[in-house]
């Protein structure tokens, strides 16, 4: 068996590995389990609420990337 085709099975084999890993663990495929931050610290879960002001102000913004990005393709 040539190198390189040991080294294609060793990392077939250790996708295999890494995906029951997961399986077992919980995880969603990140590294982190469902439910919890990259720090390993639990979410709520819970909605964040916004305020009208805090919307209007995300739109905005975001609508000035949207035009930004529109002129630059241009």
């Amino acid at each position: 068996m040539e190198t390189t085709q040991v080294l294609a099975a060793i990392d077939e084999e250790i996708s295999r590995l890494t995906q029951a890993r997961a399986l077992l663990a919980g995880t969603n495929g990140h590294g982190t389990a469902k439910g919890t931050t990259s720090g390993g610290l639990k979410t709520s879960g819970v909605k964040r609420i916004l305020s009208p002001e805090a919307r209007k102000r995300i739109a905005d913004a975001q609508r000035r990337r949207w035009a930004a990005q529109k002129k630059a393709t241009k």
